[in-house]
């Protein structure tokens, strides 16, 4: 009886979709549009869009940006900007890698960079993150990468804290002006869901090709989280806090900098983290647009198929990206130190002085001893070509092509074509209605609303099977991890160790570049449609993992404890009791896996596909904006609608079960 009643509690209502009739309306519709085609009376209008009804979208957003670039004068002042930006970027090239520009002083030896990180991470973490941070650049440097890690390195360091400071005065500008914060939210909705090659073009355009467009599309590009995490930690600050700012007499610039601000401390902090990593992910990728670094060598090692070098240069992103995402963590969680009064200046900033005495020393030090200025290329330890030939000779065994032969075979002609041919056979009107039914049965009436004129206006964009090509690779992906992701997150959810560890990886896993991501299905598949799905399956497996984990791990114990009680086993408690609780947050996890795929469907148009991704990277070599940005809205516009549907679901979820 009580785990009866404990069902009934949990159970989702699901008498919504067979009783309502909106929702089979519109799948009637889509079924009949079907039939019809199928036997050849649907008429070619109604089967896609015809050309004469496209309206020339990507013609008026060229007159529009012509209008605004030449005729209102923009382009005169980004580069007035571009002048500017680049002397700053000059002067951090010179310092990090010795780019002949002021001030003239550089390069910075490696020995002195790794001392200081080093630490700064014993300050941060302890020994752990010192030898993280400094073995980071001892690696980087050992393996003969120091230059291109620093070419990388000195567009982020200027990056990172413009799109911090942006991102915080957009940020307290949403919270104090709540008519700001409504007409900027669609705006970073849009923003955080356009492909990065959207940001690209335009940045070259205004910016010109090389760093200085790379640091501009970095900074747009890592804005967004920053707005967000400021306004909602200046929102949570405790009206005690504020009762008693306002009682000590704080003018309202006091207010904001001596009580709001440093009440948001955490949330401000972990709005760094992720302009830092965002940042990082940009940076290399801004490869495609002439930005030399750790991206540009990536990117020309696996266009020739290098992949030990393409490995070794990936595991220096890997090593980067988990040292800044640990750090930024640890500043995040760390207190301010307090020291009693008449405590010595060198007491209080003596972490300050050791990194500046080890600056200074091996500063001396390579003056003398120039291994510790600069590795050679006869020095460096770089096994690239070793490992092309280990992974050559793996591939070649006949039980690894075997097994990759017939997965690539069965995958590819049994799967993927028959489902991409499937979705492109369907009219117009009828796939639009299935994802509006989709979007209206998970989210309500709002999402369904949203979906059918996200998918209109998709529709009428003149990029409509292109856009199914993208859908199709997304859902394959995506269905794929959720097979893989899910049942693993569930297996791990059983015990506090495997929980440990499955969330370690899936966080260093999260801070891979997605670049990463294409060496393995390149290595296992070659150049088709498997190793697209493989690496977006990799990318999207990691918040359904993590999500699953984190959901089951948190049903609370007494939950779970009346389940044993009433002697359910553990499929029933596991089926009746943690999964109908954990849902909302795994919906999350599966929300970020739709997102992340969208992000990498993109990506792998490297791989050579025929989707949006393929067509974006070709505007690149033109001057075609009007055509970029309408072909990234259509892949933005497809990821908010799963966006909006499985989060108005997720929401409704947690209220139904009390969870907030």
């Amino acid at each position: 009886m009580a785990e009866t009643q404990l069902v009934t509690e949990l159970e989702p209502t699901r008498s919504i979709w067979p009783q309502n009739p909106v929702l089979w309306a519109l799948l009637g519709g889509s079924v009949a549009l079907v039939l019809l085609h199928a036997v050849g009376a649907l008429p070619a209008w109604l089967v896609r869009v015809p050309e004469w009804a496209v309206p020339p979208m990507a013609v008026w957003l060229d007159a529009v940006f012509n209008f605004i670039k030449d005729d209102l004068g923009l382009i005169h002042l980004t580069r007035a900007l571009t002048a500017g930006l680049e002397v700053i970027l000059d002067a951090t090239a010179n310092l990090f890698y010795g780019k002949r520009r002021w001030p003239n002083i550089g390069p910075i030896p490696w020995t002195a960079i790794a001392a200081s990180a080093a630490v700064l991470g014993y300050y941060l973490g302890g020994w752990r993150f010192a030898l993280l941070a400094g073995g980071t650049f001892v690696w980087t440097a050992l393996i003969g990468q120091w230059d291109i890690a620093m070419q990388t390195m000195s567009v982020l360091v200027v990056a990172a804290p413009f799109a911090f400071v942006i991102g915080l005065t957009l940020g307290i500008l949403a919270w104090k002006f709540h008519g700001f914060e409504r007409m900027i939210k669609p705006i970073l909705s849009v923003l955080q869901t356009l492909p990065f090659f959207t940001y690209l073009l335009p940045a070259v355009i205004f910016f010109k090709v090389g760093p200085t467009a790379g640091a501009v599309a970095t900074i747009i590009y890592a804005i967004p989280p920053m707005v967000l995490m400021t306004t909602l930690g200046l929102k949570k600050v405790s009206p005690e806090v504020v009762e008693a700012g306002k009682m000590s007499g704080c003018t309202r610039w006091q207010m904001l900098s001596r009580v709001y601000v440093p009440s948001a401390r955490t949330e401000i902090l972990v709005g760094l983290n992720q302009v830092i990593m965002l940042c990082l992910a940009m940076v290399v990728l801004t490869a495609f647009i002439g930005m030399p670094g750790l991206g540009a060598k990536l990117l020309a090692m696996m266009g020739s198929f290098k992949l030990g070098r393409s490995f070794e240069i990936g595991v220096t992103i890997v090593l980067l990206a988990i040292m800044l995402d640990r750090l930024s963590k640890a500043w995040v969680v760390k207190q301010p130190e307090h020291f009693e009064r008449g405590t010595p200046w060198w007491k209080r900033h003596i972490y300050l002085l050791a990194g500046v005495g080890g600056f200074v020393l091996f500063l001396l030090l390579s003056q003398v001893i120039e291994v510790f200025a600069e590795i050679g290329r006869r020095q460096h330890f770089s096994q690239g070509k070793e490992i092309d030939n280990i992974i050559k000779n793996f591939l070649a065994l006949e039980a690894v092509r075997g097994v990759t032969d017939w997965l690539r075979w069965f995958l590819n002609v049994k799967i993927l074509i028959p489902f991409r041919d499937a979705l492109l056979w369907v009219p117009t009107p009828a796939f639009v209605l299935v994802i509006v039914a989709f979007a209206y049965g998970v989210g309500g009436r709002k999402p369904g609303i949203y979906a059918a004129v996200f998918f209109t206006i998709v529709a009428f964009s003149g990029w409509w099977d292109r856009s199914v090509i993208t859908l199709y690779t997304v859902i394959s992906a995506v269905i794929l991890a959720t097979l893989l992701g899910i049942p693993l997150g569930i297996a791990a959810a059983r015990s506090e160790k495997w929980s440990k560890r499955v969330l370690l990886a899936c966080d260093t896993a999260q801070t891979f570049p997605s670049f990463i991501y294409l060496i393995p299905a390149i290595m296992l598949f070659g150049v088709n449609d498997v190793a697209v799905v493989f690496s977006i399956l990799i990318f999207a497996m990691v918040p359904l993992c993590r999500y699953t984990v984190e959901g089951l791990r948190s049903v609370p114990p007494e939950m779970t404890e009346s389940a044993d009680m009433s002697g359910a086993t553990r499929r029933q408690k596991m089926r009746s009791v943690q999964l109908p609780i954990a849902l909302p947050t795994m919906a999350v996890g599966f929300n970020q896996a739709i997102i992340f795929a969208f992000f990498m469907v993109i990506i792998a148009a490297f791989i050579g596909t025929q989707d949006l991704g393929q067509e974006l990277q070709r505007t690149l070599a033109g001057t075609e904006m009007g055509k970029n940005f309408v072909l990234g809205m259509n892949v933005s516009l497809m990821a908010l609608t799963f966006d909006l549907a499985i989060s108005s679901w997720a929401e409704k979820r947690k209220k139904s079960l009390g969870l907030g």
